[in-house]
């Protein structure tokens, strides 16, 4: 077999790589002593010894014993030499840090074909050619000891160098595991990448699982489980909520609102607003986190607040033909085109079925479904001066002796709003996280952008919620962006208060790692507080 190449984080950490194996088969016309062949396989192998005298018995040119042996046990069973034994070297994919990215990187099956993540989607590039021993033999298919072997030499997979930095996912990883353990939550996705280019530096899905034992469930799963019940929760194992399942982002959405309204000229900066707590739209009242109501406000202390009423109202004075032409030229009806298998759509209303309620809804962030790299990637477009990048991890591809790279490319689209909204878009979410629901992500000495969302999962009122965080830095020139997303936290679950910790620990020390020098003095700062909180 060839061996398949490795994947390199963007440093040339290894994350992926191969290690020596065998595969013993046996081959019926040339086994001069079969019991000794069925007991030392038995021995050596642990295999009982009914089943090897099957496979020694049967008449077939050759028939595998056991595959993945590893190379020390090959070794002694190659020493024994025994007719009609055959001890051939293999490869097994072994992953150095175990855990890390496993959702990303993916991992392979017994045949060493990519079965999930990067593993499957660049398993061109990867798998390499496999090589041949070719001999002679007679019509009983013993060799002709006078005849030469020829051998036709594999050629090794492409190494894959991905925009993963191993530092960076692991940090982000731990924060992940802590705060999932914390609020026992179901699952923590934290995404954090280039804005500018769309390259990410990591992406947890907590509970990740162990890519050298990618067949084997959570401890704790009952083990009456039959085949299609293992083989489904294998299956939600090893998804991507980051990229195969769709969520309601709440407040987050509001970063979308505030671009379309700013760009179409139907709020501006200083418009004025009141919030009693609620807004009726149609025949609904639609309250605001905070039910007293946030008073009189400008549009930007509305940001500040994550006030519904303000959103809706923007929502409102869009129109539905409006919002949804900003929702196509945002890119949000299409897909990212990330480069890992099974990214899920948006789930969006029909236009012709969305009355006012409906467009209310959805200028907050909720009745309608994304990715998380779907708004990571739309709110990239946003901030980053108007340019929709197409967000991905494969960086370049090199042959395994290092005379061919191909530097991978991915399409960008310009002018998806205007720079000036892009500007005004950035200068508000500063203030969010300076001034308003947005403080516990602040650090002294940087000036970060960002925006909260707690939202209630459907059905509503079953008490489970999705607090989550979206923040980017230094907030006049981006060149990192994180998205926090906690399901279903017990206890406390405002997104202000318990993501934005999340991303604040994160930037603290990824800011600096990135070479990202303070620009502020300081930060205000203060307690939040739960009332209103988004």
């Amino acid at each position: 077999k060839a061996a398949r190449g490795e994947i390199i984080d963007r440093n040339g950490k290894v994350l992926a790589t191969n290690k020596a194996v065998c595969t013993i088969s046996v081959i019926h016309s040339q086994i001069t002593d079969p019991e000794r062949v069925i007991q030392v396989l038995a021995d050596e192998l642990g295999i009982e010894k009914e089943m090897i005298r099957k496979r020694v018995e049967k008449v077939s040119s050759r028939e595998k014993i056991k595959t993945n042996v590893e190379k020390e046990t090959g070794d002694r069973i190659r020493a024994y030499e025994l007719d009609g034994v055959k001890v051939d070297e293999d490869f097994k994919r072994y992953y150095p840090y175990g855990n890390l990215a496993s959702k990303v990187l993916g991992f392979t099956g017994g045949d060493n074909q990519g079965i999930i993540g990067l593993e499957v989607k660049y398993e061109n590039y990867l798998k390499g050619v496999n090589g041949m021993i070719l001999t002679t033999t007679d019509a009983r298919g013993i060799e002709l000891a006078d005849t030469l072997e020829d051998r036709v030499e594999p050629v090794s997979g492409d190494t894959l160098q991905v925009s993963l930095d191993y530092n960076i996912q692991e940090y982000a990883q731990q924060a992940a595991e802590k705060v999932r353990e914390e609020k026992q939550a179901d699952a923590v996705v934290i995404l954090i990448l280039n804005p500018k280019t769309g390259e990410i530096y990591a992406c947890v899905n907590a509970p990740e699982f162990d890519l050298n034992a990618p067949f084997t469930l959570p401890e704790g799963t009952d083990a009456a489980l039959n085949d299609e019940e293992k083989q489904a929760m294998l299956n939600q194992m090893w998804r991507n909520r980051s990229i195969n399942d769709t969520y309601e982002p709440g407040s987050t959405f509001k970063i979308i609102t505030m671009a379309a309204g700013l760009e179409e000229g139907v709020v501006s900066t200083e418009d004025r607003f009141f919030c009693p707590g609620y807004k009726v739209v149609e025949d609904r009242r639609i309250h605001c986190a905070k039910r007293t109501g946030h008073g009189a406000q400008n549009f930007v202390e509305g940001a500040q607040n994550s006030c519904n009423p303000v959103f809706i109202e923007v929502g409102l004075r869009l129109g539905v033909d409006n919002y949804y032409k900003y929702f196509k030229q945002f890119g949000l009806l299409k897909k990212t085109g990330i480069d890992l298998p099974g990214e899920a759509g948006t789930i969006m209303h029909n236009p012709k079925n969305m009355g006012e309620v409906e467009l209310a809804t959805v200028s907050f962030g909720q009745s309608f479904q994304i990715t998380p790299i779907q708004l990571a990637t739309t709110v990239s477009a946003i901030i980053n001066g108007g340019n929709r990048i197409t967000p991905h991890f494969g960086i370049s591809v090199e042959s395994a002796d290092g005379t061919e790279v191909q530097t991978l490319e991915y399409p960008v689209e310009t002018g998806i709003v205007s720079k000036g909204t892009s500007r005004t878009v950035r200068t508000i979410l500063e203030t969010v996280v300076s001034e308003g629901s947005g403080k516990n992500a602040g650090i002294e000495g940087f000036s970060i952008g960002g925006k909260t969302a707690t939202s209630q999962t459907l059905p509503r009122g079953s008490g489970r919620y999705i607090s989550s965080f979206l923040g980017f830095a230094p907030a006049e020139d981006p060149k990192v962006l994180a998205l926090c997303i906690i399901h279903n936290p017990q206890g406390m679950y405002y997104g202000g208060i318990i993501a934005a910790p999340v991303v604040r620990s994160i930037f603290e020390n990824v800011l600096p790692y990135l070479g990202i020098a303070k620009t502020v003095t300081q930060t205000p700062s203060g307690e939040n507080r739960a009332d209103g909180v988004d």
